[in-house]
């Protein structure tokens, strides 16, 4: 019994440390695993301690048997102990979202291996005392995890059960089956983001051969801002200050995935997110009806109040099923040793399916002329790469950030040719915007990182300005604002312009002066 105790407490305290990566997402303060979760058929909180308990109990059956048999003893302990550091910078690394120190860990993996061949190949008897000394050692360390281990399934299991009634498949599409009464004619309002657009590469300074002809041709109609001054480089933080007017840089999420209350940067003070203080509510009040295609925000489930349309899509990362714990882990294993890198293929082909979703909901929107206050949220040009541009298709390897700015380029293209079928491109506003920059600083240190893109960038500078142009109904002729115009002023910007303020260029031009 003695042994069983000591060999499960060890287990737990070493499967907590190898899957911090997949329980802090539930358990931290940011419930980031349920907040970016858009569908459930179990709670997530119940599932990924279902999957710490199965980890638990074949570790522990494999310490048991080490007991008994020497040789599995030594393979076991051995790989404990030299592989323990690699995996807790790798947990560390995921959960920072630090792309950097990854020649450290190849390094750190590449020892490890080496040390734990040399062990097996050169193993003497004689070398058993030094191992049961560093086996207790180790031991001793785990054991005193494995309280953290018990705090973190106690909270995933409390978290499960307070959801298991809330927590449920996020809604897709939705009318609010509410039909508004005003007859005044109303200006469609569409509104795009183009997930980490960069004005810099975009217009100032384009990769060399690279042709933007969809984003060339609306600048010739349209007003573009030369100097936006972003809300925030983390779109999680970034969409919530242009929706309310508030510069926000840190959110409270309840355990059901709900957003309680968000972090003002400039009074230093938390306020309760209220979605009917939000742009959407304003378009409401005009007599709009609002739709929201959108990418990683949960939009449907915090402003579901507020819209008469919606659909959100992300697929995350993290995984909440054993299968997709073992793929992460041999995924995580061959992009840190690969030369270069390699581009985890899960993600690309999420990243693709999100753009397909979001495509076809997108369209369903601008091709329903009820729904005319709609809000686009793409999640292109946002690296990884799965466009090849030379190609004209998608591709799970050797793309970057150009190539995916070459397919926002064909996405406002498709855009515009579905208004132009309808009548409606000219007589719409079309506002397209960057929710922050390229974010290079990030990116750079990435195993995913390439040369295009060093070269595009200039050496890895980060230009923070994200792309913002706005194209006036009917407006036919091209100008550019140069004063800072700070992004945090796009819900006025929009009350503005569906309350008439704004209908010409000058309007613009006077109101962005006015702002300052």
């Amino acid at each position: 019994m003695k042994t069983f105790t000591h060999s499960a407490i060890v287990a737990l305290g070493t499967v907590t440390l190898c899957t911090l990566f997949l329980t802090a997402p539930y358990v931290s303060p940011t419930h980031d695993g349920v907040y970016h979760l858009n569908s459930s058929a179990l709670s997530p909180y119940l599932a990924v301690a279902l999957d710490v308990c199965l980890l638990w109990l074949v570790l522990t059956g494999l310490l048991l048997l080490a007991e008994r048999y020497s040789p599995l003893r030594v393979l076991l302990w051995s790989g404990l102990i030299l592989f323990l550091p690699w995996v807790l910078m790798e947990n560390w690394r995921a959960l920072m979202g630090w792309h950097s120190f990854f020649l450290i860990s190849r390094l750190v993996f590449i020892i490890a291996s080496v040390s734990f061949v040399a062990v097996l190949c050169l193993w003497r008897p004689s070398f058993l005392p030094v191992l049961d000394s560093i086996q207790r050692f180790t031991a001793t360390l785990l054991s005193f995890s494995s309280l953290v281990g018990v705090v973190i399934l106690s909270q995933l299991l409390w978290f499960g059960w307070q959801t298991r009634a809330t927590l449920h498949s996020a809604p897709r599409l939705h009318p609010r089956q509410i039909v508004s009464t005003n007859a005044v004619p109303r200006t469609r309002v569409i509104w795009i983001l183009l997930d980490e657009l960069s004005y810099q590469q975009v217009y100032e300074q384009r990769f060399p051969g690279l042709q933007l002809p969809a984003f060339d041709q609306l600048a010739a109609q349209s007003t573009v801002f030369t100097h936006t001054i972003p809300t925030s480089n983390s779109t999680e933080t970034a969409v919530p200050s242009l929706i309310t007017g508030s510069s926000i840089d840190r959110l409270r999420v309840s355990v059901d995935g709900q957003l309680r209350s968000l972090h003002n940067s400039v009074s230093g003070a938390w306020q309760p997110f209220d979605p009917h203080q939000t742009v959407f509510q304003d378009a409401l009040n005009r007599g709009y009806s609002t739709g929201i295609a959108g990418w990683f925000n949960p939009y449907c489930r915090i402003l579901s109040q507020v819209l008469d349309q919606c659909f959100w899509v992300v697929r995350p990362p993290w995984s909440v099923t054993l299968r997709q714990l073992i793929s992460q882990a041999w995924s995580v294993l061959l992009r840190r040793l690969l030369p270069n890198g390699a581009i985890d293929l899960d993600n690309v082909e999420n990243h693709i399916a999100d753009y397909r979703d979001l495509l076809s909901a997108g369209d369903r929107l601008l091709a329903d002329p009820s729904s005319d206050f709609i809000f686009l949220h793409m999640p292109i040009p946002h690296p990884g790469g799965i466009y090849d541009r030379k190609r004209g298709s998608f591709t799970t390897r050797h793309s970057s950030y150009i190539d995916n700015l070459a397919l926002a380029d064909q996405y406002l293209s498709h855009v515009r040719r579905l208004l132009e079928q309808h009548g409606q491109w000219d007589s719409s506003v079309v506002i397209v915007m960057g929710d922050h920059s390229w974010r290079t600083l990030t990116w750079s240190s990435s195993p995913e990182w390439t040369a295009e893109e060093q070269l595009a960038s200039h050496g890895g500078q980060f230009d923070d300005r994200p792309a913002y142009i706005v194209k006036l109904p009917y407006q036919q002729n091209a100008a550019h604002i140069d004063t800072p115009f700070a992004a945090t002023h796009t819900r006025a910007l929009l009350d503005a312009i569906m309350g008439n303020q704004i209908r010409s260029l000058a309007d613009l031009q006077n109101w962005v002066q006015q702002q300052r």
